[in-house]
């Protein structure tokens, strides 16, 4: 086989597994997709005390009193995805769809407060969430779900085109090529294919025990922070690489491409958010099951 071959061949092979990481990601808005949210849950566990782990051991356990055989919760990463996949049952679930996210346009001043009517959007959800689970006096299979649904909120509120956008959905309607790959979207490169490459490039391993000062260095912070966080990348980051310009000098075409250059840019950025996602998610645990906790995240 010549060289010209192995690189059509080799060109070919990429595009179709860029192309399945696609497809596995939940449709809508479901941030960082499987891999990234299974990562960001495996980051919390590997920095939680043993009593908090023991205790996600024993709420786990009643994963059969939620009543959704389809979408089982073994462990703290199931239950990071657990919210994805509860959605496939819009009669029952898809009032939870506006959960997700907080989206903002990053072209007007950032609001804390607005476009979460009846705190339906992803940052009120982790704080809901995370008083539920704190309550002790709550039934173990109702804890079970808020604690699925903080830690898939708490990753998600990371992702940066959960929060900004510019008139697309949070990037859903710009297509976008990832390389040598068309016909995809921005927001579906950011939740999967971006998301896949930094938790697999990174060194050292994203899961892992992190260092006192690395978590002082990334955590800390209430969702809002987070959320204004990931706004800012959006607006500062997100838009003006893939666009090679600043969102707000006008509009911004349908459709880009990313360059490996622009890839390569990104890879650091999701990988800082996919950590600071999963040190914040341990901080929360340890807060919702420490003795004498406060009814509110610290």
């Amino acid at each position: 086989m010549g060289d010209r071959a192995i690189r059509d061949r080799a060109a070919r092979l990429i595009a179709a597994l860029a192309l399945a990481l696609a497809a596995l990601a939940p449709q809508g808005a479901a941030a960082w997709g499987y891999y990234g949210h299974r990562t960001t849950a495996d980051i919390a566990l590997a920095n939680v005390s043993p009593e908090t782990r023991a205790a996600i051991a024993r709420l786990v356990a009643h994963d059969a009193e939620l009543g959704t055989p389809e979408c089982r919760i073994a462990d703290l990463a199931d239950a990071s995805t657990w919210p994805d996949c509860v959605r496939r049952d819009y009669w029952r679930w898809g009032y939870t769809a506006a959960w997700h996210y907080r989206t903002a346009p990053v072209c007007e001043p950032y609001d804390a407060r607005a476009n979460c009517p009846g705190g339906n959007c992803v940052t009120a959800q982790v704080e809901r969430n995370f008083r539920i689970l704190s309550d002790e006096s709550l039934p173990a299979n109702v804890r079970l779900e808020a604690l699925a649904f903080m830690v898939h909120f708490a990753g998600d509120v990371h992702m940066p085109l959960h929060s900004g956008e510019k008139d697309d959905r949070g990037g859903n309607d710009r297509e976008t090529a990832y390389g040598i790959v068309p016909g995809l979207n921005l927001h579906s490169i950011w939740d999967t294919a971006l998301a896949e490459r930094a938790i697999t490039a990174a060194q050292p391993p994203l899961v892992r025990r992190y260092a006192a000062a690395e978590r002082q260095a990334l955590a800390g912070g209430q969702p809002a922070d987070w959320g204004r966080e990931s706004w800012q990348i959006a607006r500062d980051f997100v838009y003006p690489t893939a666009f090679d310009r600043a969102p707000c000098e006008g509009d911004l075409p349908g459709e880009t491409a990313l360059t490996q250059d622009d890839i390569a840019a990104a890879v650091p950025v999701v990988e800082r958010r996919l950590a600071q996602a999963g040190l914040r998610i341990a901080d929360l645990l340890d807060a919702a099951f420490a003795p004498g906790k406060l009814d509110r995240i610290p």
